[in-house]
């Protein structure tokens, strides 16, 4: 049958021209794609594009999935659906981030009609009657008349939205996967017309860009070459929208042999030893978008192509398990909520891929996962780690006693299992040129029981401040939002030399000792040495001490913090207590070479918590002096 629409530069008698241009580009860049790689992928993937999932048209796979629980309530969320108007993203919303800096006013919109495509599409699959098709092609007409794919907040210059170049970013390369899943699940469902504006869409804002920078007609896009999520993120939406979609196989190993390429870059953003300075919830997204682009590039190539094998996988897999404090609580570093949690569809697939024993996700049904469509497709249908059993017998993962992360000189030390310990705590080192860095050199988290009583406010609303020149003018983001000292009044500067250097650290059964050198940090001049220490123990319901020992060339002021979202008052001299969530913790102070006084500030920026800041402040300017904080259950 002759395909709705072929891709003129992917069609049969193009294909030697492809690859011809891919060694020309190969010859000119040594990071350019190696066509014999490109054939040697070519040979494992079937003559016809194919997407994830399976199409309608297959009803017994079909009604097996409609029978899961989690898919029970999808028709009735669709017909609610039916007689709303689809929501008007007019060019004025469009330009409000460009006027104001405001990314949400655009983004709720557009997030909304992309997650209505989503609900339809799975409940006209279950239902197979064809009463939400109107609705699918009417979404489907909106989205291929937008102007650009792209965010706003993407388009600063408005050059997408002018027509003057065609960027590809996280949020198009999704919407160019979802419209090929739902292209390749309703087929001919579909008309031809709205197939054809499918095809002409996803060419136009997503495939036909990547493919001239593949094949090195145009510079490669950022996102290319970076080492944080949108390299994940944007790989697997463009690599999977070009598997449902390209017809020619060649076309298809292009695309595929570029991600795996490319996707090493990815890769590399995380330590040796698995460390994701984006924080927790940047994990899930962008470590959970390499897992689905690696599960279906496995799939379009009969297993042959296996991007979780690759033996740097691994460090990066285990973030998740090895990043959590106690009571299912992780750090809130770098731009991440306080409540953020390791996904449990990627826990789940690490596990069952890794046989790692991550026992409380065994039997964890990943099926009702419907975020995206293509997400709800791997997930609903066979895949790798549904094919594969929990390991058996003894098999248990636990981080155990602590995660040291060091070459990040990062520390998670918890209480031994069993003990009457209920204290944990997470001491960051690190340094101030991470992604989605906050100035934050020497913070740290404390838990008690499942309570962050002491810890990293975390994310602010992103707005076009965020990702600016002026994004330490947030007072969560810079230092004086962590709990780090103040130096001569000044905060700490971002860079990467402001780094924390390991002085000593000795870990034991019993306490774990970390002392950091954190001067670095610091656009201090008069500044000589700068050391804080943290001591951990185990012992009785646990404890922290943290001790910053500071000196000067000449008389200067200096202070440290506290950082809370909970209630705290005094409870005598140099005593105070931190209460939240029915949980409580005292602080005994101390100081050598000065008094301090107590001065607390409530934080308030654009952001889920408004913390407070509770300063430990010297009265007078000292040349030398140490403050000690103890902190232990109450």
């Amino acid at each position: 049958m002759k395909p709705l629409f072929c891709l003129t530069t992917t069609s049969v008698l193009a294909c030697a021209a492809l690859f011809l241009t891919l060694s020309d580009a190969s010859a000119k860049n040594d990071d350019a794609l190696n066509p014999d790689r490109l054939k040697t992928i070519a040979g494992m993937l079937p003559d016809a594009p194919a997407g994830v999932g399976r199409p309608i048209a297959d009803r017994a796979s079909w009604d097996v999935l409609a029978a899961n629980a989690a898919w029970r309530g999808v028709v009735k969320r669709a017909e609610g659906l039916l007689a709303q108007p689809v929501p008007e993203q007019p060019d004025d919303l469009y330009l409000d981030f460009s006027r104001t800096g405001n990314r949400t006013h655009w983004q709720n919109v557009a997030f909304e009609r992309r997650g209505r495509l989503v609900i339809l599409t799975l409940a006209e699959c279950v239902e197979n009657k064809g009463r939400f098709l109107p609705k699918i092609e009417e979404l489907i007409a909106a989205f291929c008349a937008e102007k650009c794919w792209v965010m706003p907040a993407h388009d600063r210059r408005l050059t997408n939205f002018n027509g003057k170049f065609i960027d590809v970013d996280l949020a198009s390369s999704a919407l160019a996967w979802n419209l090929a899943t739902a292209d390749w699940l309703l087929g001919d469902k579909l008309d031809a017309t709205t197939r054809k504006r499918i095809r002409a869409s996803v060419e136009r804002f997503v495939l036909g860009p990547c493919r001239a920078a593949y094949l090195g007609k145009r510079r490669l896009d950022g996102w290319m070459k970076t080492t944080n999520n949108w390299n994940a993120v944007c790989f697997a939406g463009v690599t999977g929208a070009a598997l449902a979609l390209s017809e020619s196989r060649e076309e298809r190993a292009l695309f595929v042999a570029a991600a795996e390429h490319y996707s090493q870059n990815f890769l590399n953003g995380f330590t040796p030893d698995g460390y994701c300075s984006e924080g927790l919830g940047y994990w899930d997204y962008g470590f959970g978008h390499y897992v689905l682009l690696a599960e279906t590039i496995r799939q379009a190539t009969g297993g042959n192509l296996d991007l979780m094998a690759r033996p740097d996988v691994r460090g990066p897999a285990m973030f998740g398990a090895n990043i959590g404090i106690i009571g299912g609580v992780s750090p809130a570093f770098a731009d991440c909520a306080v409540n953020a949690r390791p996904s449990p569809l990627i826990m789940w697939f690490v596990n069952r891929r890794y046989g790692v024993g991550l026992r409380d996700y065994d039997r964890l049904d990943i099926r009702g996962a419907l975020g995206t469509l293509f997400e709800a497709m791997i997930c609903g249908f066979p895949n790798a780690a549904s094919e594969t059993n929990p390991p058996a017998g003894d098999v248990r993962y636990e981080a155990g006693i602590r995660s040291w992360f060091g070459d990040m000189n990062i520390l998670i030390s918890r209480p031994a299992r069993g003990s009457a310990c209920r204290m944990g705590v997470a001491l960051k080192g690190g340094h101030n040129a991470e992604h989605h860095n906050h100035n934050d050199v020497g913070s740290y988290v404390v838990v008690i029981g499942k309570v962050p009583l002491l810890l990293d406010p975390g994310a602010e609303t992103y707005t076009a401040r965020t990702f600016s020149a002026q994004r330490y003018d947030s007072k969560l983001l810079n230092s004086f939002g962590h709990a780090v000292p103040v130096v001569a009044g000044k905060l700490q500067r971002e860079g990467r030399d402001a780094q924390a250097k390991v002085v000593r650290k000795e870990f034991t059964d019993a306490a774990d000792t970390l002392v950091l050198d954190i001067a670095s940090a610091y656009p201090c001049p008069e500044l000589k040495t700068l050391v804080r220490t943290f001591v951990y123990s185990r012992e009785g319901d646990g404890s922290l001490t943290v001790s910053d020992c500071v000196e000067f060339t000449s008389p200067q002021s200096f202070g440290t913090a506290l950082i809370t979202k909970g209630k705290w008052q005094r409870d005598g001299d140099g005593r105070l207590s931190v209460s939240d969530s029915g949980e409580s913790l005292r602080v005994q102070i101390t100081a050598e070479g000065g008094e301090v006084m107590i001065e607390s500030e409530e934080i308030h920026e654009d952001a889920p918590v408004q913390p407070t800041r509770i300063g430990l402040n010297l009265k007078a300017p000292v040349t030398s002096a140490t403050i000690t904080m103890k902190i232990t259950p109450r």
